[in-house]
């Protein structure tokens, strides 16, 4: 009796010591993969104006009736940024307020419009009520949209206080939009190329290494 239940309690440590050490490894393994993979930016089209390139200046008139000029050189040095929405998509509805509270944190240095198309006015002025932004830019213009090339959204586009183009992008979170903005100020485009631009310096730290060893 006493035997069988030594034997039982040896067969029960080893079981625990080896699921402790499973679990050890399955924790390092996750955690190397949390380095390796990589942070998702907004996903950055090909298609339209280019990222360093001076946009081409449009004259638009929000639903509120103020008419500005979005892009192009201008006196007023604030960053535009764009965030294209449509009273039909659901996730624009959620991500308005993350965009608001955005603009709101770099309220010195950017101002927020939002842009859309469609006939149905009434619509959109419903859509302003609904979204409480009647105290920032709307517009509807097909053209501005067909300019930028937008396909899907929401959609986002930052032009700095020259007229540049910074950024643009697909978004879908919070982490897309705020890589639009910090691209603006670190001058690089996308999360991607911060990653490759990062990785790049090690490359040639191991290529040198193993030119070294070779010789």
């Amino acid at each position: 009796m006493n035997e069988a239940l030594i034997i039982s309690n040896v067969i029960l440590w080893v079981v625990v010591v080896a699921l402790t050490t499973l679990l050890f490894a399955v924790t390092r393994q996750v955690g190397i993969l949390h380095e390796r993979v990589a942070p998702a930016g907004a996903l950055q089209p090909t298609s339209g104006p280019k990222i360093g390139e001076i946009t081409e200046e449009i004259k638009a008139t929000s639903l509120q009736g103020e008419s500005i000029r979005l892009g192009g050189s201008r006196q007023e040095k604030l960053a535009s940024f764009i965030l294209f929405i449509s009273p039909t998509c659901p996730v624009c509805k959620e991500l308005v307020p993350t965009a608001k509270s955005l603009a709101k944190a770099e309220l010195n240095d950017m101002k927020l419009f939002f842009a859309s198309d469609g006939e149905n006015i009434e619509q959109h002025e419903n859509y302003i009520r609904d979204l409480d932004i009647e105290n920032y830019p709307y517009f509807v213009s097909e053209s501005l949209g067909m300019y930028y090339q937008v396909s899907k959204l929401p959609f986002a586009v930052l032009i700095d206080g020259d007229g540049i183009l910074r950024s643009k992008g697909l978004v879908n979170t919070r982490e897309h939009l705020e890589s639009l903005i910090e691209s603006m100020t670190t001058g690089i485009a996308t999360v991607q190329e911060y990653v490759e631009s990062k990785s790049e310096p090690l490359e040639s730290k191991t290529k040198l290494s193993a030119a070294e060893n070779m010789s």
